[in-house]
C-alpha cells in the first residue's frame, strides 16, 4: 500500500505495547480461562496452560483451566500444524474450518495409504461419532472399535500404535477432539458432546473471521504473519489473500518502522494514543506471545534468543522484546538477563511478582546476567545476585560489562 493511505504510525516499541495490552500481560486483563485464550486465539497444549493463563489474569485462581476443559468452556484439539490447542468452541470451530478446507484426506497419498476415497468419508465419519456417542475413548480402545467392523478392518496397520494423522482429519472435520485424560491416557470424544460446540462454520466466513481474530490479537500486523499464521499454519492456501482483501472496510494501515501493518478500524485510535512501556513479564516455554507472530519475528524475539524461544524455554519479556529467559524449582528462581539500572530492577521486581502470583507461591530469585569482565584482560567470571523474596519481593540485577544470553530449562 502506498504511505498516502496509511492512518498513521507508530513505533514499534508503541505497537508492543499495544499488544500487550491485547493479551492481558500489561496490566493483567483477563477474567476467566476462556476470556484470555479466547483474547489469545488458541494456546499450545505443550505449553504450560495454566501459567500462560494466569500470567493473564489479575487474580488468577486454581484449576480454571482445568474446569473450563471439563466444561466444555474450552476444548483442546489439532489445529495450527497439526498440533494440540486449547481454544474456546467458536474459535476452534473457525479455524478447524480452514484447516479443513484443503480436505488433505484426498490427497492421493492419503486414498492409497488408508484405501479411503473421497466417497467413503461420509459414512467412516458417522461410524466415527457412532462409535463414541457413549462417551469418550482411549486411541486404541476407537482403533479397536472401527476396526472391529469389516469395511474399516483394513485400517488396522495404519491406525494403530499411536498413529494420529487420520484422526486429525476427523478432528478437521468437526467429529471429534481431544476429551479428559484417563488413567492418564489421552481419551477422544465426540464434538457434538461438547455443550458449546457451535458447528463447523462456511470457509468463506470462516475465513474472514479468522483474518479479523488475528489481526485483533497479533496487530499491528502485517501479510507475511497471516501467511505465517493462516497460510502455513492452518493450510489456508491462496484464499487467505482474498479474505483479507474482503475484510478492507474492517481493517487499517499503519506504519510501524516503515512498514505497512494491519489494525482493526475500531482499535486504531487506542493504537495511536498507546504510549511504550518497559514492563516485564516472565512467561512460560511455548507461549503464543512469541509463537503467534513466529519465532522467526525479529520485532519480538531477536536472533540471539531465537534458538532459546523456539526450544521452548521460559522467557523474560522486556517491553514485549524477548530479553532473557528463567527457570524455577521449589521457588527457587534463577533470571538470566542483563537489564541494568534502578528502571530496570524495578521492571524485574513487578515481573517477578507477577511470575509468583502466577506460580501462587513465594519465590527467591538469583539474576545471573551472563558473564562479567570489568577491566580489560580480566578473567571471565558469571555474575550473579541472590535475593530472598515474597511475592511482592524486589531483587537487585548486577553490573555487567558484557553479557551472552543463557537458556533456561522450566523446571
Amino acid at each position: 500500500m502506498r504511505d498516502d493511505e496509511s492512518a498513521g504510525t507508530v513505533t514499534r516499541a508503541q505497537a508492543l505495547a499495544w499488544r500487550l495490552g491485547r493479551h492481558g500481560l500489561v496490566p493483567p486483563g483477563g477474567s476467566t480461562a476462556e476470556d484470555v485464550v479466547g483474547g489469545l486465539v488458541a494456546l499450545p497444549a505443550q505449553s504450560d496452560v495454566d501459567l500462560a493463563v494466569r500470567a493473564r489474569q489479575a487474580a488468577p485462581a486454581a484449576g480454571e483451566v482445568a474446569a473450563a476443559l471439563a466444561d466444555g468452556r474450552l476444548i483442546r484439539t489439532f489445529t495450527f500444524r497439526g498440533s494440540v490447542h486449547v481454544m474456546t468452541p467458536d474459535d476452534a470451530a473457525v479455524h478447524l474450518a480452514v484447516r479443513g478446507s484443503g480436505r488433505q484426506w484426498e490427497l492421493l497419498s492419503w486414498r492409497e495409504h488408508y484405501g479411503l476415497e473421497p466417497e467413503d468419508w461420509p459414512a467412516f465419519r458417522a461410524t466415527v461419532r457412532e462409535v463414541l456417542d457413549d462417551g469418550p475413548l482411549t486411541h486404541d480402545e476407537l482403533v479397536a472399535a472401527l476396526t472391529a467392523r469389516p469395511a474399516y478392518r483394513h485400517l488396522g496397520p495404519a491406525v494403530e500404535g499411536g498413529a494420529w494423522t487420520l484422526l486429525k482429519a476427523l478432528a478437521w472435520q468437526g467429529d471429534l477432539c481431544l476429551g479428559p485424560t484417563r488413567d492418564r491416557r489421552t481419551t477422544l470424544q465426540a464434538l457434538a458432546h461438547v455443550p458449546r460446540w457451535p458447528g463447523v462454520p462456511d470457509v468463506d466466513d470462516a475465513g474472514r473471521r479468522a483474518v479479523e481474530a488475528y489481526v485483533r490479537a497479533y496487530g499491528p500486523t502485517t501479510p507475511d504473519a497471516l501467511q505465517y499464521w493462516l497460510g502455513n499454519g492452518l493450510s489456508a492456501g491462496r484464499r487467505l489473500a482474498r479474505w483479507t482483501a474482503e475484510m478492507a472496510d474492517r481493517l487499517a494501515t499503519v506504519q510501524v518502522e516503515d512498514r505497512d501493518a494491519y489494525v482493526l478500524r475500531e482499535d486504531l485510535d487506542d493504537l495511536l494514543a498507546t504510549a511504550p512501556t518497559d514492563a516485564v513479564r516472565m512467561l512460560p516455554g511455548h507461549d503464543q506471545w512469541v509463537l503467534g507472530p513466529g519465532t522467526a519475528d525479529r520485532d519480538v524475539v531477536p536472533p540471539a534468543w531465537r534458538t532459546a524461544a523456539t526450544r521452548g524455554a521460559p522467557l523474560v519479556v522486556a517491553g514485549g522484546v524477548v530479553a532473557g529467559t528463567w527457570s524455577e524449582r521449589d521457588g527457587d528462581l534463577t533470571v538470566g538477563w542483563a537489564g541494568e539500572g534502578p528502571a530496570a530492577r524495578e521492571a524485574l521486581a513487578e515481573g517477578v511478582e507477577r511470575l509468583a502470583v502466577g506460580l501462587g507461591r513465594p519465590l527467591r530469585v538469583t539474576v545471573d546476567a551472563g558473564w562479567r569482565d570489568s577491566s580489560p584482560g580480566a578473567a571471565r567470571q558469571p555474575g550473579s545476585g541472590a535475593v530472598p523474596m515474597t511475592a511482592a519481593a524486589a531483587t537487585t540485577a548486577p553490573a555487567s560489562s558484557t553479557t551472552r544470553p543463557r537458556t533456561a530449562s522450566a523446571s
